[in-house]
C-alpha cells in the first residue's frame, strides 16, 4: 500500500474528527466485524469456494478490513511495511520452502 493511500485513509478520518474514537480495542473489534462481513460473502455457498460473482462485495468488505488495519497501525504507532516485512521473515523460518511447499499443514506439523 502506498503512503498516498495511507494518508488518504488518515485524512478521511481526520476531516471527520473520528480519531478520538479510534482506540486499539475498538479498532480491533471493527477489524473483526468487517472480516466477518467478508466471510458472510461465502456463507451458505457449500462447495462453491470461488470468488466468481462475488468480487464487488469482496472488494467492499476487504477495503473495510484494510482501512481499519491502517487505522489500527496508526493508533499503535506501527509502520505497516515494517511489521509485514518482520512477519514475512518469521514465516519464512516457520515455513521453509523445502518443508512447506504445496502443503497446508501448520508449521509445527511439517
Amino acid at each position: 500500500m502506498t503512503e498516498e493511500t495511507i494518508n488518504k485513509i488518515l485524512e478521511f478520518r481526520d476531516r471527520r474528527d473520528w480519531k478520538q474514537f479510534h482506540n486499539p480495542k475498538d479498532l480491533a473489534i471493527s477489524i473483526s466485524l468487517e472480516a466477518a462481513e467478508l466471510l458472510e460473502v461465502f456463507q451458505w455457498s457449500g462447495e462453491d469456494v470461488s470468488a466468481e460473482g462475488k468480487i464487488a462485495k469482496i472488494k467492499e468488505e476487504l477495503a473495510d478490513v484494510v482501512n481499519y488495519c491502517v487505522l489500527m497501525a496508526d493508533a499503535c504507532g506501527l509502520n505497516l511495511d515494517e511489521i509485514v516485512q518482520e512477519k514475512i521473515k518469521i514465516n519464512e523460518q516457520k515455513y521453509p520452502v523445502d518443508k512447506a511447499r504445496g502443503k497446508s499443514e501448520k508449521y509445527d506439523q511439517l
